[in-house]
Formats: C-alpha cells, sequence, structure tokens
C-alpha cells in the first residue's frame, strides 16, 4: 500500500437522477445517457458522488447499475443520499434532512431500507411506514383517483413527514445507523434549518442542528459559523451543538442543465481518500477536511513539493518509490525500521545535509547516511518535484561539496538541532538562525535591499557608530587639548615668578653697563638704549616674519601629502563605509577632498611675501665711514630705520661711550646679554599672557567635550533605537501568539561595563594607595554605578550629559589628586593628564547589546533542551518566509507529552498549510492530532550478511482504518490521542 494519503477531491453530495421521486425534470424517454454523460464531463472531476432521492434507493441502484457498465470511469465512490422531510416546516415547505450511507458494507441497501422502515407516518386512521410500498399505499389513501404505483409513490412521498423525535430515535437505537450514517441538514432558508426562524422553534432549530454531522450550506459565512469563528466561539458550539461541523453543497439537480454546476461554482471539496471513511474524518475535523469554493484551499507551492522519492542501485531499499503528500508527512515505525533512514535520503536529494555533517566520524554520527556511508556503494536517490523538476544526488555524500548546490530544504535533523542547541560556547549558531528568522519577519519593502539580518543591521546602525567613532575621536583631541591648556594654567605661577626674575636681572644688567660709561657721555648712552629697544622690536618682527615662513612651507609639505596620501586614503575610507553607494569610480571621484583655491600659487606668494618682508625689515648695513658722524639722524623715527642700520649704529656708539677697550668689550658684551634677556623676558611674558588664557579656553573646550560626549551618547542612543525597530516586526508576531513562544521576547538596552571602566582607572591612572576620596580598591566602581551607571545605561544623550558633569564637578580634583606621580615631574604628569582624560570620557564600556530572551532569560544562558524547543517553535510559527520543505527528524525530543500536545499541534495545522513539513516521530499526538495528511510506515528486515537492512514503506493517511490500527499498534498513547482527539473535539464518531 502506497499512497499520498489525504488530498483534496471534489464530491457531489446532493444530486438527483432521471426518475428522482420529487419535481423530476430530466425529461421523458430514457434521459440516463445525457445524465451520466453530463456527470463525466463536469469540471472540476466528480470523484466522489452521492445519489440523492426522497425516502428510496431506487436512483442510487440504478447509477450503480451503470457504473458496472463502464460509466463514470472518475467517480471512484458511489454512495446513497436519502432525503427525508420532517415534520418541521420552514420558510418555503418543510426542513430537508439527509441520510448519507456508507457503501461499503454490501448489504447497505438492505440496511438503509430496514432503517428507514422503523419511520412511520400517521394518517387516514392508519400507521404508513417508510417504504415503498407504503408510500405507494399513503399515495393512493390520500388521493384515491391514483391508480399507477408511480403516481401513488410521488404523492406518497409528497405527504409523507418524518416525526424529528422519532428518527432521532430511531438512529439511537440502531448500531447499523450509528456506524454507517451521516446526518446532513439544509442550513438555508427554504427548507433549511435557516427557515425555522420562530421564537418558539429556536429550541427545535438548535436540536436539529446538534442532531446533524454536516450541514448543507455554501456561504463563506455559515462555514465560518460552523467551524466557531464567528459570533459563537468554539466552547460555545460544543455546548450547544455537539461540536463543529463541515458544510458541503451539492448542485442539487434536478434537471440536465444544472448537472454539477452549483451556485457561484461553490463546489465541495473533501480531503481524504474516496471512501466513506474521509468523510466522516471531514466531520472530525472540519476545517482542515471540508471546503466549498471554487479551488480547494491551497497549500505549499508545487515547485517547493517534493511529489515523489525514488531510490536506486539500493538494495537495501525494498521499496524503490515513495509518494509524499503536500502537506504533514508524518514517518513513523518501530526503533531501526528506516524513519530517519527516508528522512536522510529525502534531505540528500535536496542537498540539505549541510558538508560539515558529511564529514562527522562514521560510528557516532547521528545520520543513517554517515553511519552507513561504507555500505550504500552506488546508491542514488531522486526526487521528482511538484513544478516537474527534479534533483538527487549519490547517498554516500561524494556530492557535498558541490558549489552550485543549494540546499532546497530545511533540514532538522538530530545532529543539527543538537550542535545548534549544544551546551559548549555561546550557542551564536543558533542566534543566527533566530536572527534569520528575524530578518525574513520583515516584509521584502522594509528588508531595504538587504540580504542578511547582518547587513540589515549595519545599514540600520552604520551611520550611528560612525557618529559615535567620530565624536570619541573629537573628545580624544579635545581632551588633549584641555590638557595643555591645565599645564598652562599650572605654570603662570612659575612664569609670573621668572618673569619678575627677568626683570630685577635687566635692572641689575642696565645699572652695571651705567658704571661702564664715562662721564659726558650719558646722552650716547640714552641714545644706545632707544636704538636697543628699536632693534629688539624690529627683531621680534622679523623672527615673526620668519616663523611665518616656515609655516608657509610646512604647508606646502602638508598640502602634497594631502593631495598625495591623505585626501585619496580618505576617500577610500568613505567608499568602504559606504559599499551600497552604487556610484561608479568617475562619480567618487567627485567627493575626492581638494582645496577650495589654488593654494599652491597662495603659499608660494606667501612665502615670496616673508622673504621681501624680511629683506625690507633687515635692510643692508651701511660702510663703514668717520665713526663720529652719526648714521641716524637724531630725530629720525627710529621705527622706521631698518635692522642693520640700527645694528651698526650700535656698534658705532658701543666704540664712543668708553675708549678703554677692555671696558668697550665688556659695554658691548653686557649689552647683548640685555638685549638677549629682553627677548627672553618678551617671550615669557607672551607665555604667561597666553597662560592667563588658558583657564578660559579650558573652560570652553570642557564645554565642548562635553557637548560632543552629548552627541556620542545620542548616537548610542539612536543606534538603540534603530535595533528595536529592527525587532518592532517579530515582537508584534509574538504578541500575538500564545503557549511558549508567548515567553520568547527580544531586548534592546545599553550595557556600560562599569567594573572594567573603573578597573582601568584604578589599575593605571589613579593610586588607590593614597588618602582620599577613592582610597582603597572598589571605591571608584561603588561610585560611578551610584552616580553614572543609570545615566549610562538607560539615559538620554542629555541625561548622560548631565550626569557626566557633575560626577566631573564632585570629583575631578580628588581624582587628579590621585595621580600616581607629582605634578613637578612635568612631562610625565602631562602625557598622565592625557592619559586620564582620555579614559574618563571613552565609551569602550559602553555597548549597545540585543538580547534574545526565553521566559525573562537570555537565550544563551538556556539548556540545550529548551533552546532547541525555542528554535522548533521559530521554524513552525515564524519562518514564513521560507517555502521550502521542512524535514524534522523526531521534533518531541525534549518536551513532555502536554508540551507537544499544547504547543506543537497547533503550529504543525499550521505550518503545513503553507509549506510541506516531513517529521519522523514516535509521538502519536504528533500524527493524530495534527491530522496529518499522510502517515508513512517504515519496516526493516535483518540483512544476514551483515549489510543493511531492507527497509519497506507504505503510507496512507488516517482515513484509512488500516493506517489507523498501525498507527495505535506502533505509537505509544495511539489510542489515547485518538480519544483524546475525540474527546478535544467533541465528536461522537467511532474511530
Amino acid at each position: 500500500m502506497m499512497s499520498r494519503g489525504s488530498e483534496w477531491h471534489r464530491w457531489e453530495p446532493h444530486i438527483h437522477g432521471p426518475g428522482t421521486v420529487l419535481n423530476n425534470q430530466f425529461g421523458g424517454g430514457d434521459p440516463w445517457n445525457s445524465y451520466l454523460t453530463a456527470l463525466e464531463s463536469c469540471s472540476p472531476v466528480i470523484e466522489a458522488l452521492a445519489v440523492t432521492d426522497y425516502y428510496t434507493t431506487d436512483t442510487y441502484e440504478e447509477v450503480v447499475r451503470r457504473k458496472a457498465a463502464d460509466r463514470l470511469p472518475n467517480v471512484k465512490l458511489l454512495l446513497p443520499n436519502v432525503e427525508l422531510r420532517l415534520d418541521i416546516a420552514a420558510k418555503k415547505g418543510f426542513v430537508n434532512v439527509h441520510l448519507l450511507v456508507n457503501p461499503t458494507d454490501l448489504a447497505h441497501v438492505e440496511e438503509i431500507k430496514r432503517f428507514l422502515s422503523r419511520l412511520q407516518f400517521n394518517a387516514f386512521d392508519d400507521r404508513f411506514d417508510c417504504t415503498k410500498a407504503d408510500l405507494i399505499r399513503l399515495g393512493k389513501a390520500s388521493d384515491s383517483a391514483i391508480k399507477d404505483d408511480r403516481s401513488a409513490l410521488i404523492e406518497g412521498a409528497t405527504q409523507f413527514k418524518v416525526n424529528f423525535d422519532s428518527l432521532r430515535k430511531a438512529f439511537k437505537e440502531s448500531a447499523w445507523a450509528n456506524k454507517n450514517i451521516l446526518i446532513a441538514i439544509a442550513g438555508g432558508e427554504g427548507d433549511g434549518t435557516s427557515g425555522v426562524r420562530q421564537a418558539a422553534d429556536k429550541t427545535i432549530r438548535q436540536e436539529l442542528e446538534k442532531f446533524a454531522h454536516v450541514i448543507f450550506a455554501s456561504s463563506p459565512a455559515q462555514r465560518e459559523f460552523w467551524l466557531g469563528k464567528r459570533t459563537v466561539t468554539l466552547e460555545q458550539m460544543h455546548d450547544r451543538y455537539g461540536g463543529c461541523k463541515p458544510c458541503l453543497h451539492g448542485s442539487d439537480a434536478h434537471d440536465l442543465s444544472s448537472i454539477g454546476k452549483p451556485e457561484d461554482d461553490r463546489f465541495s471539496w473533501i480531503k481524504g481518500a474516496l471512501t466513506f471513511d474521509s468523510l466522516k474524518q471531514a466531520c472530525i475535523d472540519p476545517d482542515g477536511r471540508a471546503y466549498v469554493g471554487r479551488e480547494p484551499p491551497t497549500g505549499a507551492m508545487p515547485s517547493q513539493v517534493i511529489s515523489h522519492v525514488r531510490i536506486d542501485d539500493a538494495a537495501w531499499a525494498a521499496t524503490k518509490v515513495v509518494l509524499l503528500n503536500p502537506g504533514l508527512v508524518a514517518i513513523i515505525g518501530a526503533r531501526g525500521s528506516g524513519k530517519t533512514a527516508l528522512a536522510d535520503v529525502i534531505a540528500a536529494g535536496c542537498d540539505a545535509i549541510p558538508e560539515a555533517a558529511w564529514a562527522a566520524d562514521d560510528d557516532v554520527s547521528p545520520s543513517f547516511l554517515v553511519r552507513a556511508r561504507p555500505l550504500v556503494g552506488e546508491a542514488t536517490v531522486k526526487l521528482g518535484w511538484g513544478g516537474g523538476d527534479e534533483s538527487g544526488c549519490y547517498l554516500d555524500g561524494r556530492d557535498a561539496d558541490d558549489v552550485r548546490a543549494f540546499p532546497r530544504a530545511r533540514y532538522l535533523s538530530q545532529q543539527f538541532v543538537e550542535e545548534l542547541c549544544s551546551s559548549k560556547g555561546a550557542s551564536e549558531g543558533l542566534v543566527r538562525e533566530i536572527e534569520r528568522v528575524i530578518f525574513e519577519a520583515h516584509a521584502a519593502l522594509g528588508q531595504d535591499g538587504a540580504y542578511s539580518f547582518e547587513e540589515l543591521r549595519d545599514q540600520r546602525t552604520t551611520r550611528f557608530r560612525q557618529a559615535r567613532r567620530l565624536e570619541a575621536e573629537a573628545i580624544v583631541a579635545t581632551s588633549d587639548r584641555i590638557a595643555d591648556e591645565l599645564e598652562k594654567e599650572a605654570i603662570v605661577s612659575s612664569l609670573t615668578t621668572q618673569v619678575a626674575a627677568k626683570e630685577k636681572l635687566l635692572a641689575g644688567y642696565a645699572l652695571d653697563l651705567s658704571k661702564l660709561v664715562l662721564k659726558g657721555a650719558e646722552a650716547q648712552v640714552q641714545r644706545y638704549t632707544d636704538l636697543t629697544e628699536a632693534a629688539q622690536a624690529l627683531s621680534t618682527r622679523v623672527n615673526a616674519l620668519a616663523n611665518q615662513r616656515r609655516t608657509f612651507v610646512a604647508m606646502q609639505d602638508e598640502v602634497q601629502s594631502t593631495r598625495t596620501s591623505k585626501a585619496p586614503e580618505m576617500l577610500r575610507q568613505v567608499i568602504a563605509r559606504h559599499p551600497n553607494s552604487g556610484l561608479n569610480q568617475t562619480q567618487w571621484g567627485d567627493f575626492l577632498l581638494v582645496y577650495q583655491g589654488d593654494v599652491d600659487k597662495a603659499l608660494a606668494d606667501y612665502v615670496g611675501w616673508a622673504d621681501k618682508e624680511i629683506a625690507k625689515l633687515n635692510g643692508v648695513a651701511p660702510p663703514e665711514g668717520d665713526p663720529t658722524v652719526p648714521l641716524i639722524l637724531a630725530d629720525a623715527d627710529l621705527k622706521t630705520i631698518q635692522l642693520a642700520v640700527l645694528k651698526a649704529e650700535m656698534a658705532r656708539l658701543e666704540k664712543r661711550i668708553s675708549a678703554d677697550t677692555v671696558v668697550r668689550n665688556q659695554y658691548t658684551t653686557l649689552s647683548k646679554k640685555i638685549a638677549t634677556e629682553k627677548a627672553a623676558l618678551q617671550a615669557l611674558k607672551t607665555r604667561l599672557d597666553d597662560a592667563k588664557g588658558a583657564a578660559e579656553r579650558r573652560k570652553i573646550f570642557q564645554q565642548e567635550r562635553e557637548a560632543a560626549y552629548g552627541r556620542l551618547f545620542d548616537a548610542v542612543v539612536k543606534e538603540q533605537n534603530a535595533l528595536t525597530e529592527l525587532y518592532a516586526p517579530l515582537m508584534e508576531r509574538l504578541g500575538a501568539m500564545e503557549g511558549t513562544l508567548k515567553k520568547l521576547s527580544f531586548k534592546v538596552s545599553r550595557i556600560a561595563d562599569v567594573a572594567q571602566w573603573a578597573s582601568v582607572g584604578e589599575n593605571d591612572l589613579i593610586d588607590c594607595r593614597k588618602a582620599g576620596d577613592f582610597y582603597g580598591r572598589g571605591s571608584l566602581e561603588n561610585t560611578v554605578r551610584a552616580e553614572l551607571l543609570s545615566a549610562w545605561e538607560t539615559g538620554t544623550a542629555a541625561d548622560v550629559q548631565t550626569a557626566m558633569s557633575g560626577f566631573i564637578t564632585a570629583h575631578y580634583k580628588a581624582l587628579r589628586d590621585q595621580a600616581p606621580l607629582a605634578p613637578a615631574a612635568q612631562e610625565a604628569f602631562r602625557q598622565w593628564s592625557k592619559r586620564f582624560a582620555h579614559w574618563l570620557f571613552s565609551t569602550d564600556h559602553i555597548a549597545v547589546r540585543y538580547e534574545i530572551l526565553y521566559d525573562g532569560i537570555d537565550i544563551r544562558k538556556l539548556s540545550p533542551g529548551t533552546r532547541g524547543i525555542v528554535l522548533l517553535l521559530l521554524y513552525l510559527a515564524l519562518d514564513d518566509a521560507d517555502d521550502r520543505p521542512l524535514i524534522i527528524d523526531q521534533p518531541e525530543e525534549n518536551l513532555d507529552p502536554k508540551s507537544v500536545f499544547d504547543e506543537l499541534v497547533s503550529l504543525f495545522i499550521s505550518a503545513k498549510s503553507k509549506r510541506q513539513v516531513i517529521m519522523v516521530t514516535h509521538n502519536a499526538n504528533l500524527v493524530i492530532n495534527t491530522d496529518a495528511d499522510q502517515i508513512i510506515v517504515a519496516n526493516a528486515n535483518p540483512s544476514g550478511s551483515g549489510g543493511l537492512p531492507s527497509f519497506t514503506y507504505t503510507a496512507g493517511g488516517l482515513e484509512d482504518a488500516e493506517i489507523r490500527k498501525i498507527v495505535c499498534d506502533i505509537l505509544e498513547g495511539g489510542e489515547k490521542a485518538f480519544r483524546e482527539r475525540a474527546r478535544r473535539l467533541r465528536v461522537r464518531l467511532d474511530r
């Protein structure tokens, strides 16, 4: 036995035929050929036909005879539909009820007639049974003018009304009827329960519908109502009506033109074999097995469905071809029967066994094909796909490293789940799988053209991480400037002292110089002093110009370096940071940083200008002349005299001030020393003025640093928000889930590693042995936790900026006081100060982290079993984007039976409506309560030669009694699962 199990077939549950007792419009003569041809020509093809007549089976019996004569070749199931009229009034006449009879029993015609004979109608002081003879007798009693039996039968059927209580009592008392008859009742207004409208008839209407197994109705609204999806809940449906009901609809044809043509093409579809048992299964599971519509419900796309498996050149595969259902396929069997072997073979044909699994040790691998590799020989598998495609491979793994291979199915083997959910490491593989599901939970338009979660995450957060990096660099640079300003502040006092000392020294030199001057030379000394000051001022200007010139030359070097090295490298970095720009090399060229003006010419001009200015200020020394003749007029403005002339005049005066050669030399030397010290004094005053302005500049820089710190955290917060938005689609879906999936959540948070940050400070930057606020290890960490941690982890950028400003105000001096060296060690202290500032404003210890939580616990910290549950639930419930077949080996592992029922059953039912699911299982609930579409039963016969066992496979659907028996025999708890299913669905049919 090998079938695809439960598949959709068109049923015609309500159709009359030529000679129907009432309202026969098929014409005179012999309309049977036209009637059968019309049935044979119906599209979609009718494969199950319930031939209807009033109170009799005559039309059904005639159709059976004609089918035996090779008519209706596509009809695989013929069954009687006996239509009765109850004594309950409807809007247009009386409520009709239908008896759908199981044709499997060879004596079913005699048995239904025997059952009908138990129904009576009392009239004319007589009792009439529901038999053909009594109907004729009733017709003649009703109208004495009727003489022929046919006319009397029609009249009798018109008058005969079945008492509802009598019908219900007869049905209850007949074991055969309970087993072989399904009650269908019309749900429409004309002759159905919807026509029973009087308030006083509310109870009788409910009793009628409760008695029925099937509702003849076609509208989507009625179907949803009888599935418990409208105003009446499932619980109320069970209490009021005994459970949900399948809705079916036939053409109710009474003439040739309407045969198989229900209104609006509302055809009836039943999923299952073409047997009466399938109709029973539709009553058990009306949502999954009965449908009214133009087409049956669609499941997986045909191109993503494996239609059959063929195993060649494998003596161990006794069953060469295995057909597969497009829905839920359950592979069952005893231990060692070949269940996992078949799953492995199918997965191999889909290229779904990873190369790493093939590389595992043959002796310890849980994979059948890997363990059996030395024995499979040249065996191959070929899969047929619903779209007409084929795929296949050798079964020894030789094709596993084919770079062209693409997994056409997702295989959750035991090995895969164990490796993904093992207790080793942080289970990053599991996290990546969950992230893949998250990524695919985004609509295509929300994926921004990304091909993976990592790419999408980078697209959403790169901007903010780059902003964070740039602000961090700005903070480092600003901190260095602040350190320089602090160093200048620290030397204000020292510079002030040095200036005073230098001025005192110059005063002494001036006194010494005056003693070297001869009497009568005072005027010349004053002149010399004036010249010295003028020369000093001019020398300062020359030096400044020289410094400018050196700067211009250095800028020329920098321009060259920027143009040839820095700018191209910066552009390369920009291109690397924005790989999705789509710009070509020419377009990127527009982003090369270039100088706005002609800087080469400008700098050359500046150097030339400096040279000219220096030359103009220096001038040319005049030729040596009469030492008694001044080189500069007495009333000349010394500020306009060139430096060379000033120096020449100074040299002339030095000779005139003292005639004594020794004294003159002393005077010259002292004069030069005074000039040098004055220059030094000027430099000291310049430094002092700069140092006095350091405090104000430092405050400005500190404000800039705090602002940059705030902007940095603004980038951190935006990155956090971007990640939160990334998870939003999945969180929205999880919020609507039930059970275990409800426990799954995602948390995006800032994590501040205070211990690490404080450790750097205590180990490298402050001396915890010094007395102070941060004496002893741990004191810094405690303070930071109290004052900064909350802002770092949960505050806004403004909150962080405020908290850090407050921390610095309160503790900056104390921290610097505990520096591990003295401020007197200026160079060392300067370097420490910079490192200290870098650390204080660093954010390396702050990370935006997303956690996948299960019941509030990071999934990385769960047990392997619980991780496996979460992974399986994600695949079943959320992996919508993947429409490939899902192959699962023993999904019930790590789950207790109750959890299997509570968690997995509904998810498998949902999953099979969207993709083909193939599972190996030992769990009866996963077979029975999911209403598996196909059961594949594996069996193995040992090999006497030490080779592989011989595997055979049979298959069918749950509507097959033999399959149900095998399920109960093989699966522990099978009978219990059937009882549980009946209890849950509150059905009263034998299984």
